[in-house]
């Protein structure tokens, strides 16, 4: 028999841990954008040299795993560099770097997706390279984009679980903090598993009615 008065009488540390999950999506996606745009643009210049480091860049943190990058970033990186990393910068720096390789190859897609002869009027317009991707070029792919950014969005927040092996107190830590003292692993895990849902399925709903809306 499931016992219910588990999670209620730990809401608070669910609710805490929630918290913390959703800190580290939000914030980890941003600068996953943030970083992935700048990573999309360095693909798609003439410079070889910047391209080829975009390239370098998505085809690492695409093919090294999220945990194993996870504990590289705190255990390893402090070593080779001779600094002290927090649990917190190397969980975000990690996601963040790793998120951003995926959104880079979403943000690439979706730019080399408009017709080129837009960018050429732009730039018949007077406007510079700079001026056509932010006013015509970003906007445009940002709409097509929304699909496959909602859904690296929605598997950033379940990354986020990860954290947990760096003692990082997100949502799946505290699942596992309060199964240790209250031996019911069943209805804990549930309950994770159940917020998420409400979370996520509402999501993904808005992303397509964001779809529908911007064709």
């Amino acid at each position: 028999m499931f016992d219910w008065s588990i999670i209620t009488q730990n809401a608070d540390l669910i609710l805490k841990g929630l918290w913390i999950t959703l800190y580290y999506t939000v914030v980890t996606t941003v600068l996953g954008l943030a970083m992935g745009l700048l990573v999309a643009l360095a693909q798609l210049t003439r410079i070889t040299a910047i391209s080829w480091a975009g390239r370098l860049f998505v085809e690492f943190f695409r093919n090294v795993p999220l945990l194993v990058w996870l504990l590289w970033s705190y255990y390893a990186l402090p070593i080779f560099l001779d600094i002290n990393i927090s649990k917190q910068l190397a969980g975000i720096m990690a996601l963040s770097l790793y998120g951003a390789g995926y959104y880079a190859e979403i943000l690439r897609a979706g730019i080399q997706t408009l017709d080129a002869g837009q960018t050429d009027a732009a730039r018949a317009l007077g406007m510079s390279t700079g001026q056509a991707m932010r006013r015509i070029i970003l906007p445009q792919a940002f709409r097509r984009m929304i699909p496959p950014l909602a859904g690296q969005t929605i598997i950033q927040m379940k990354n986020t679980t990860l954290l947990s092996v760096l003692t990082v107190p997100d949502l799946l830590y505290q699942a596992g903090y309060i199964a240790s003292f209250t031996y019911r692993p069943m209805e804990v895990y549930t309950a994770i598993g159940v917020v998420f849902l409400i979370i996520l399925i509402p999501s993904n709903y808005l992303a397509r009615k964001l779809e529908t809306h911007n064709r």
